[in-house]
């Protein structure tokens, strides 16, 4: 079964922040994070060659702490929406549409 890593980053990206906010428990937020950082590392292992791989780990990762400064420009909820769907589309672009 194909798991859509376009949506596995962007509901960890969106579902950690929010457990994080929710319950004032930053690593709850993190783990649901770095679980979702593992689902679609593995997927796109799967799918991709390790260049491209370690360039939708580098995206992932770089959103996340992207969001932090953006938070403070546009507000947390348009930061972490603008860096969840960038990682999205990344993610859709390079392995789930094949």
């Amino acid at each position: 079964m194909r798991l859509p890593t376009a949506a596995i980053t962007a509901g960890s990206l969106i579902g950690g922040w929010q457990l994080a906010r929710r319950t004032g428990i930053r690593p709850l937020g993190g783990a649901v994070l770095a679980a979702g950082g593992v689902v679609a590392g593995r997927e796109w292992s799967r799918r991709t060659s390790p260049a491209v791989t370690a360039a939708l780990t580098a995206t992932y990762v770089g959103a996340f702490a992207l969001s932090h400064p953006l938070a403070k420009r546009i507000g947390a909820w348009p930061a972490v929406l603008t860096v969840a769907a960038v990682t999205a589309a990344a993610s859709w672009a390079a392995a789930d549409r094949r």
